[in-house]
């Protein structure tokens, strides 16, 4: 965490954005520091950590601090806006550290990664978001996004490999040392053999290739996008340290010699100087009131949970078995426009009455327990719709966001589908009430917006051709879990209850991928006639189906 690389990168952003990013870099040293302290035992240790962070909270509620890092860290908070709920994931991993940890692949590698390293990365990012120069990140690079903080993390491993082998950490993935028989026991010893040396060549020229992600910037703010590659550039010439280093880097942290630094950083500051001069940022003015890092901001929650309203006419839901539930209920929501046409109204209408539907649905899967509800609310063919149709559904969409009807319901909001066509401003709505409800564990509701399944399917197989040719996975060994992982929302589950309204029994390329055994219901209503009851007939009538999925029935 003390590289003076990341005192560099500071000192290439705009004045008003290195105090906070002091401050965060400062409070990750500190847990970093409390991790690595060998004068004291593993409980103790962790106690430290837990007592920081417990401490933490404390002054977060009370706007200050005595102990200085942490009073930089909540001054950055409140000023700022920042949502540190955020990094009580990443603190606990770093308490989980003192541990040790056995990282058996490099799932498990990644998932260390998201936890303990990405958090504050995020927090720079809100930091340039709040000031007016977003690291806007596309949705079709998330990927790129993700791997480069990978480079960065396998990087630092493999700079801080002396350190930690001394204190009985090898933080590398078993799958990669299992690659080059005996390199883990030489490690351990301190040994440079043939193997060792493979290994790091093979992480190295990994790492490399992670970092090296140029469509990632495209489309930020300048003053953004030359930190970020000032920061690959950086982290190459450090692999190129590491990698020359030989037997050396068993025993000392090498560093890259101060000309291949000096020939980064000099050009680097004259482009981001000229690129923050022609900026106008937003700075903060008056401090807002106390958070807490334990959960939510004012901002990200600004009300109090409540229960879904009850039915106009009293109506409970029916008693399901919990094993005859289903976990995932998808529904095409069709009918809007005939809905309309049958009262001699404009085909627009109908979308702006079926919006009620859409609570009432919502409202009836919280009631009945259901975990995760799939609205299809506009497919990549319906761009085909006369254009004041498809000006209607979108802004009924954008007003539902904007009114928030079920913005303090235990619902997590969610978002599948392409940015291509959709007005830049509903994106970023979409992407900020994702964020927003992210803590939320009542209902995932994912609504399908810009959204074709076979588009899908060919992205993430395209996603898991690059894997390929990248050399992350063998095409050889390539398997259903390879290509769930790369769609676009890896943990949604399958669909076991598919329901089309609109008197139409098609799925009309709808969640292929996950509903290959989902269960086909259908119903002639039209969707704007449709509440909450409707749900509960479509789950009750689930419930009494024989599901065997290519097995047979005793």
């Amino acid at each position: 965490m003390h590289d003076p690389g990341i005192y560099a990168l500071i000192q290439l952003m705009p004045t008003a954005l290195r105090p906070p990013c002091w401050a965060l870099w400062a409070a990750a040293s500190v847990l970093d520091d409390l991790t690595d302290q060998r004068d004291a035992q593993q409980a103790e240790r962790e106690a430290r950590i837990q007592a920081w962070t417990r401490a933490l909270q404390r002054d977060l509620a009370a706007g200050t601090s005595t102990d200085p890092v942490r009073h930089a860290l909540v001054d950055t908070a409140l000023r700022w806006r920042l949502d540190l709920s955020d990094l009580q994931g990443a603190m606990t991993s770093t308490r989980d550290d003192v541990r040790g940890q056995h990282l058996a692949d490099w799932s498990a590698w990644r998932a260390r990664c998201n936890g303990q390293f990405t958090p504050w990365v995020e927090q720079v990012r809100h930091l340039f978001e709040r000031a007016g120069a977003p690291m806007t990140l596309q949705l079709d690079r998330q990927q790129d996004y993700q791997r480069f903080i990978e480079g960065a993390q396998l990087t630092d491993v493999l700079t801080d490999l002396s350190a930690d082998l001394a204190q009985g950490d090898l933080l590398l993935p078993q799958e990669a040392l299992d690659a080059f028989p005996g390199a883990e026991d030489d490690l351990r010893q301190g040994n440079w053999s043939p193997a060792t040396a493979a290994l790091i060549r093979e992480l190295t020229a990994l790492a490399r290739q992670w970092l090296t992600r140029p469509a990632m910037t495209r489309g930020m703010h300048p003053g953004a996008a030359i930190v970020l590659n000032t920061a690959a550039c950086l982290m190459r010439a450090q692999l190129d340290a590491v990698e020359g280093a030989g037997q050396a880097l068993l025993k000392r942290v090498p560093r890259p010699s101060l000309a291949a630094r000096a020939r980064i950083l000099a050009p680097a500051r004259i482009r981001s100087k000229l690129a923050w001069n022609l900026t106008s940022l937003t700075v903060p003015g008056p401090r807002r009131p106390a958070v807490t890092v334990s959960g939510p901001s004012p901002e990200a929650e600004s009300t109090t949970l409540r229960p879904p309203p009850p039915h106009p006419d009293d109506a409970r839901p029916p008693q399901i078995a919990a094993d005859r539930m289903p976990a995932h209920v998808a529904v095409i929501m069709d009918g809007n426009g005939r809905w309309a046409e049958q009262r001699g109204l404009p085909r627009p209408e109908g979308h702006r009455v079926g919006t009620a539907a859409v609570h009432e649905i919502v409202y009836g899967a919280l009631e009945i327990g259901l975990r995760h509800l799939t609205l299809y609310v506009f497919s990549t063919e319906n761009w085909k719709r006369d254009t004041e149709e498809i000006t209607t559904i979108l802004e009924a969409i954008r007003r539902d966001l904007d009114e928030g009807i079920i913005r303090d319901l235990d619902v997590h909001r969610r978002w599948l589908g392409r940015p291509d066509k959709l007005p830049e401003e509903l994106v970023q709505a979409l992407l900020r009430e994702e964020h927003r409800t992210r803590n939320r564990t009542g209902l995932t509701l994912t609504v399908c917006i810009n959204y074709g399944g076979r588009d899908e399917i060919t992205r993430t197989a395209a996603a898991l051709a690059q894997a390929a040719q990248a050399g992350d996975i063998d095409p050889h060994l390539i398997g259903e879990g390879d290509f769930a992982r790369r769609l676009p929302h890896p943990d949604m589950p399958d669909v076991d209850l598919l329901w089309r309204t609109g008197n139409e029994q098609r799925t009309s390329n709808f969640l292929p991928w996950y509903t290959t055994y989902a269960e086909l219901y259908f119903t002639s209503n039209y969707w704007p006639d449709v509440d909450r009851r409707d749900l509960w007939q479509a789950i009750t009538e689930y419930s009494r189906r024989q599901r065997r999925h290519g097995g047979a029935t005793l």
